[in-house]
């Protein structure tokens, strides 16, 4: 994205910068967003990439696995018989 006015910040003693508030609102930058830091080709560049929310990652990833699953197969059925027997077993052991 390129500007045809340069602008500039400042590092602070706890190296922090302020992202100038016309590439933010552009970016549709909100707090709490996290960007992704890395320096680039030349020695005197640094590049930084927006990452996703939490919630839209788990929004991409919703339903991801499911190719791989065989007919009939459901982990989520099967974790909860699971958990379900070891309660019993649990309760089985404290009567004893």
């Amino acid at each position: 994205m390129k500007y045809k006015i340069p602008m500039t910040t400042t590092i602070t003693g706890k190296n922090q910068i302020t992202l100038p508030a016309a590439i933010a609102a552009k970016l549709g930058l909100t707090n709490g967003t996290r960007i992704e830091w890395t320096v680039g080709r030349r020695p005197d560049e640094i590049r930084g990439r927006i990452l996703p929310d939490p919630a839209t990652l788990a929004a991409q990833l919703h339903g991801a696995g499911r190719a791989h699953l065989r007919k009939g197969q459901d982990p989520l059925r099967d974790l909860l018989r699971e958990r379900e027997l070891d309660d019993r077993d649990d309760a089985a052991g404290a009567r004893r």
